[in-house]
């Protein structure tokens, strides 16, 4: 018969593991503040952390003009502060000062000495990391470098997410250009048509026209559920459908367990303009445009179908390449973005050819770390 013996502490590995495990677990504890960027906000957040990853009576974050957050005891050196960090600058080095640079009346303050480390971002200072400690001693010297270098990198990785938004942030600011013009001619010439004959329905149209372009162009995030682009279109589609009237002809088919996933914003509303612009409005007859979302276990896929004059896919590969010397609607800008927010697994897959129409197929996941509305 088997038996049970109790769990003791030594099964948590020896005293170096269980230290290199607090110290892991209070790198994590400082990193979500610190990948905000640099700033009074997320200093103050960040600090008592590696205050405890350096064991030291006080730690200040700096940027180059001046303290952002101290912790620890001793706080009345903070005015000395701006000093060491205009001295760690002009060296551009770690920097362990002396007892004289930190004058101090009262005899029991631990903080005589201090370690300056610089903050580097795209080999350029932003600010410095200051560890304040009885004495400078060499451990405690290599010790605030290496953390330094380890927020740095977290400072960084910021960097390039801010870099990262601003960039999806003027591909949409690019979208919105080549839509718009488009987009309101067409749809103030269809409400012009009805101004006279039918003033309820040029009043509804218009007011639809209003919410279409402050969704379009409203000025935060950079995705949104599936169900609020859908709402768009559905605004879009019934402006389009009051200028084309029975040529146009929609069948929208979309589950409900999809209506809450994240997408990219305008992701879904180029790829029907683009049915209607390029597709529908130079086919004789009646156009059919049929969207469709599914749910596929841990995906959504989303469909834009038009029976129009179809496309060169030639022409396609290099719209999604990234040429933009034809006129379609943004379609590598869409591409691009939902490979970006996704990865390459998730950009668009075109399917046409002259004379048979177009289907244009989007598959984003149902759930992805760090993407939310």
């Amino acid at each position: 018969m088997a038996s049970w013996r109790p769990w003791r502490r030594t099964h948590l590995g020896t005293e170096a593991d269980r230290a290199t495990f607090h110290t892991l677990h209070t790198a994590s504890l400082a990193s979500p503040a610190l990948r905000e960027g640099l700033t009074t906000a997320s200093a103050q957040r960040s600090v008592k952390h590696l205050r405890a990853l350096l064991g030291v009576p006080a730690v200040a974050l700096t940027d180059t003009a001046g303290v952002l957050a101290w912790d620890g005891v001793g706080s009345h050196h903070v005015p000395q502060v701006p000093d060491l960090v205009a001295s760690a600058l002009e060296h551009d080095t770690t920097r362990a000062t002396e007892a004289a640079d930190l004058p101090c009346v009262d005899p029991g303050c631990p903080v005589r000495h201090a370690i300056a480390t610089p903050l580097v971002v795209e080999e350029r200072t932003v600010g410095m990391l200051l560890a304040f400690a009885p004495q400078p001693a060499a451990g405690l010297v290599l010790a605030t470098h290496e953390v330094a270098r380890w927020v740095s990198g977290q400072l960084e990785l910021a960097e390039l997410d801010a870099q990262r938004t601003r960039a999806m942030e003027a591909e949409v600011r690019a979208l919105r250009a080549q839509i718009s013009p488009h987009f309101i001619y067409n749809s103030l010439g269809a409400i012009a048509s009805f101004v006279r004959t039918d003033p309820d329905r040029a009043r509804e149209l218009l007011l639809e026209f209003a919410d279409f372009t402050r969704y379009s162009f409203r000025s935060h995030g950079e995705f949104t559920t599936l169900a609020e682009e859908l709402r768009s279109i559905e605004r879009y589609l019934m402006l389009e459908q009051a200028r084309f009237g029975d040529r146009l002809r929609v069948t929208l088919q979309v589950a409900p367990e999809v209506l809450a996933v994240t997408v990219p914003f305008l992701c879904v509303q180029p790829l029907v303009e683009n049915a209607v612009r390029h597709g529908l409005e130079a086919v004789e007859g009646v156009g059919h445009l049929r969207i469709v979302a599914r749910d596929l276990d841990q995906e959504c896929v989303i469909e834009v179908e038009d029976n129009g004059v179809g496309e060169d896919p030639e022409r396609v590969r290099r719209a999604l390449a990234g040429d933009d010397s034809g006129d379609s609607v943004g379609l590598g800008n869409v591409d691009a973005r939902l490979r970006n927010a996704f990865g390459d697994g998730y950009g668009l897959v075109v399917e046409t050819a002259p004379g048979a129409g177009t289907k244009v197929i989007v598959r984003v996941p149902k759930f992805a770390p760090g993407v939310h509305p």
